[in-house]
């Protein structure tokens, strides 16, 4: 089954229970149809974008410069909608991760991190995930469904919601960046993530740069210079193994696109340069791929192609097969990396405390119905 197919059957419909279509998740075009649709000019459709995305009003009646009759036509066949909140949680470290309920009952994380210098919010694009990385919480939770474009793009608005920052600021702003590293392989539900993050750069709206986007993927393969092409946007590569035989083992869509065609790929993906580079992402697993040999053979395999490593110490959860490797031996493979011209910063674990560190997420809605199946088991013996 194709992804599209997948979304296609399995996204819930972008109304609510009356029947008023959301307008979240429309591009200008949609949006422009929308208002053709009841009779009204296109320019109504650049005023409703202006309130959605630049000023994050969720109720028409705020809508000031819409006549009244008009605002109460739109309440009786629209909504501006916002998925539910199950649980709000924050770290010590100021990390706050936000468990998000759509209308099916489905459930994604997402995850704002604060930093003195920019803000991260890391956003979801399936529930569940089709990979089953050996290191990724995510990955023991099966792949639901897709995420649809506008269930993406309301993490972003209900994160401002939850932060106050409407209207747009242009500087100072505690959402900067946003990484597709959540739940999912976001290559894996490309259309509804394009058109998501098409919304999200609108220059009238929400108004993120593409160069403060990042997606990453654990490679696959054949849409990654479609990626490139289209959106332009930073590209993050899930490595994690110098070698096939262990890439197999511990990213199994290495068996599928293994590491020479992925990164031929990367060495192809539009727009690369020295300002532009790659970002590889490196998980640290003690006595798996760790050893300074790993890290000689990681930098002969990135020659030639603008990058950087994160070295990312491995978040442990309950049940996982790895350890994180020593601080004194994630130093070591740094400074190999380093000295042979490649950025290697070692990234800071943050919200470990609420398991929202890289690696961590996992619906706590198929955490709590697998512990009421496993009670319920445990009854009945």
């Amino acid at each position: 089954m194709s992804t599209e197919k997948h979304a296609e059957q399995f996204a819930p419909p972008e109304v609510d229970e009356t029947g008023r279509r959301n307008l979240v998740g429309l591009s200008r075009e949609e949006l422009s149809q929308a208002m053709a649709e009841i009779g009204q000019p296109a320019f109504r459709a650049r005023q409703l974008w202006h309130w959605i995305y630049h000023r994050g009003v969720t109720d028409f009646a705020g809508m000031s410069n819409l006549s009244k009759e008009f605002r109460a036509g739109l309440a009786e066949q629209f909504v501006v909608g916002r998925p539910s909140v199950s649980v709000d949680r924050q770290s010590v470290d100021g990390t706050r991760k936000w468990l998000l309920k759509f209308r099916d009952g489905q459930e994604v994380e997402s995850v704002h991190i604060p930093e003195e210098d920019r803000g991260t919010l890391c956003v979801s694009s399936q529930v569940g995930c089709t990979l089953t990385c050996k290191f990724c919480h995510t990955g023991t939770q099966r792949l639901v469904r897709n995420l649809s474009a506008p269930e993406i793009v309301a993490q972003v608005m209900l994160a401002r919601d939850h932060l106050g920052e409407w209207p747009s600021p242009k500087d100072g702003r505690l959402i900067s960046n946003i990484v597709m590293m959540g739940m999912g392989e976001p290559l894996y539900n490309y259309d509804n993530v394009a058109k998501a993050l098409k919304i999200v750069m609108d220059n009238e709206g929400i108004a993120i740069s593409r160069r403060r986007i990042t997606l990453s993927t654990a490679g696959v393969v054949p849409m990654i210079e479609r990626c490139g092409a289209e959106l332009g946007v930073m590209l993050a590569i899930s490595l994690h193994a110098v070698t096939d035989e262990l890439r197999d083992r511990i990213v199994p869509i290495n068996r599928k696109y293994p590491i020479a065609e992925l990164l031929n790929a990367c060495r192809n993906y539009p727009g690369l340069n020295n300002a532009r580079r790659i970002t590889f992402e490196y998980v640290m697993l003690k006595d798996v791929n760790d050893s300074p040999a790993d890290a000689r053979a990681l930098v002969r395999l990135l020659k030639g192609i603008p990058a950087k490593v994160n070295l990312i110490p491995f978040n442990p959860w309950p049940g996982a097969p790895f350890e994180r490797s020593t601080p004194e031996r994630i130093a070591a493979f740094s400074d190999i990396v380093f000295n042979a011209g490649y950025a290697s910063p070692v990234r800071t674990p943050r919200g470990e405390d609420i398991m929202a560190a890289c690696g961590q997420l996992k619906s706590a809605s198929v955490k709590e119905r697998r512990s009421a199946r496993d009670a319920a088991l445990r009854a009945a013996v």
